[in-house]
Formats: structure tokens, C-alpha cells, sequence
């Protein structure tokens, strides 16, 4: 059953005939993803790989394909409007692999997403895999940039505020044998639009998914707030690891987000909270899968 994505999610590229969009537009193409569309500007008419028709904007594409799910692959300086865009056409799912948007931007993006239908996960992030069946991903769905061929149809959940230790712990467990449900990287910035405690709610409800790997960072409160919330209310295990553990306070490392702020900021107070809270604690990287599979018994 997955979350967010499937098979039938029908998937739009904003920015497909830049360099960047069009590299992973092909990947998900090659992945088995129903890539139906692409939106550039003033280059409406043309076909992405003799197949996939190109549209002026987000509206048209909609209409003419039913599109449901959009990536954004557009420079950062007008990446907040493809997003807001995309919310106006009606789009279900918008995913904004941008980094570098301005926060004033996003905060604009945040008030004009209020009372809409779209749910928007990152920017910054390097977005969502459901893994397919067999060699061909018959089955699946790729939006963003992660590596397709390291995933695996499964029951584990991941989401992760860094796209490098999704892809390590995707990568842990289908080298153990271990499939996945669904991988959602949510983004560093400080202001994203899908939160882990958002994501870990979905997971919880998800038949297909039977166990959950949480990975987060120094920098605002959003796994404390997860984790909390799982104690109560998940009924699934969970293992979580926290990077950052040597960062010092007030300096960023890395994602914009990523920052020390309150005592529950830094890799100490959110390892510990988490570990309160039942969550098996990886204490380094590689550890991630280790620590499922010894809390869920496997």
C-alpha cells in the first residue's frame, strides 16, 4: 500500500529541460515512474525523450495529463512560485528538490499552502522512492533524485532529513534482506512542508508498513516532537539516529535547518529523548538497521 506514492501516481517534472531535471526525469522514467508531463516555460510543445509531452505550465499540464504529483527541479530564485503554482493547478503531492530557496520565500510558500489541498514535502530534500517489484521496479515510484537500484519492495519505512543517510539506510537494509514500504526525505531547511512526526503519522496507518527508521539532525525540535508523539501512539518500532553529535552550538552544519539553538537542539538532548521514548538509538551511521532489527525482534 505504501504513502504518498504508488504505481498510480501520475508525476509532472517542473523544470525538465534544465540539466539537472532532466537527468533524474530520465532515472525516473527508467525506474518504472508514470512520468506524464513536463513544465518549462515557453517551451511548451516539445516531447522529453520522444515520449513525455512539455507544457507551458503547471495548469495546462494538469488538464491535458491528470497529473497528481509534481517535482521541482527549478533554480532557487523561482522555485517558491513553481511551488505555489503547482498548489494553484490542484497538484496532490509537490515535491521540491530546490536548495538554496530563500527563507523569506518559503515563509511566503508556507501562508499561501494554508488551506490547500497540496501537501508539499522539502525543498531541499531529495524526495520519495516506493520501491517497485524485480529488476524493472514494476510496481514503483521515483520522484527526486535517490538512487532507484538500492531499494527494495518491503515493510520498513524510512524518512530522513538528509538524503545521504536515506540512501545509507536504504541501503543497510536491502543489503540484509530488508525491503521498503516507502522513503520520504523531508528536507534541512528550517521551513519545509512535511514534518517526521507528519510522515511517522502516516506510516503508523500504513498496513504495508510494519517497522520505521527515523533519522534526524541537530536543529530545531521536529523528531523530539516525533518521538513524543510515538511513545503514545505508534504502534510500530522505531530506531532513529541523530547527526551531529560534535557540532558545536550556533554554527550551521550543512542544511540551512541545521543549527543549535535550545537545549533540545543539539544530537545529545534529542538521542536521549528519543531512547526515552522507546526509539532504538543507532549511535553511529551504520548502525541504523542493526538497531530496527534488534528492537523489532528480527
Amino acid at each position: 500500500m505504501a504513502i504518498l506514492i504508488d504505481e498510480n501516481t501520475r508525476v509532472l517534472v517542473q523544470g525538465i529541460t534544465g540539466s539537472f531535471g532532466a537527468r533524474h526525469a530520465s532515472l525516473s522514467l527508467a525506474y518504472g515512474t508514470r512520468l506524464v508531463a513536463g513544465v518549462t516555460p515557453g517551451k511548451g510543445g516539445r516531447k522529453f525523450e520522444d515520449q513525455v509531452p512539455v507544457f507551458d505550465t503547471v495548469a495546462q499540464a494538469v488538464a491535458e495529463t491528470g497529473a497528481t504529483a509534481s517535482a521541482i527541479f527549478v533554480p532557487p530564485p523561482f522555485a517558491a512560485d513553481a511551488i505555489l503554482e503547482a498548489a494553484d493547478a490542484g497538484v496532490d503531492l509537490i515535491v521540491a528538490i530546490t536548495e538554496g530557496i530563500p527563507v523569506m520565500d518559503m515563509m511566503r510558500v508556507k501562508e499561501g499552502l494554508r488551506g490547500s489541498k497540496s501537501r508539499l514535502v522539502g525543498p531541499n530534500c531529495p524526495g520519495l522512492v516506493t520501491p517497485g517489484h524485480g529488476e524493472k521496479s514494476h510496481g514503483g515510484c521515483r520522484i527526486g533524485i535517490a538512487p532507484g537500484y538500492i531499494h527494495k519492495r518491503g515493510n520498513v519505512g524510512v524518512v530522513s532529513r538528509s538524503g545521504t543517510l536515506t540512501y545509507e539506510a536504504v541501503f543497510q537494509l536491502t543489503s540484509l534482506g530488508y525491503g521498503q514500504s516507502t522513503c520520504v526525505g523531508i528536507g534541512g531547511d528550517p521551513i519545509n512542508g512535511t514534518s517526521h512526526l507528519d510522515v511517522l503519522q502516516m506510516f503508523n496507518d500504513d498496513p504495508e508498513t510494519e517497522a520505521i527508521i527515523m533519522i534526524g539532525e541537530i536543529g530545531g525540535t521536529a523528531e523530539v516532537e516525533a518521538a513524543r508523539w510515538a511513545k503514545e501512539n505508534c504502534k510500530k518500532p522505531v530506531a532513529g539516529f541523530i547527526a551531529g553529535a560534535t557540532a558545536p552550538p550556533g554554527r550551521r552544519m550543512g542544511h540551512a535547518g541545521a543549527i543549535v539553538g535550545g537545549e533540545e537542539d543539539t544530537a545529545q538532548a534529542k538521542k536521549k529523548i528519543l531512547a526515552e521514548c522507546g526509539i532504538a538509538v543507532a549511535e553511529t551511521p551504520d548502525q541504523m538497521a542493526s538497531a530496527l532489527l534488534d528492537l523489532w525482534g528480527k
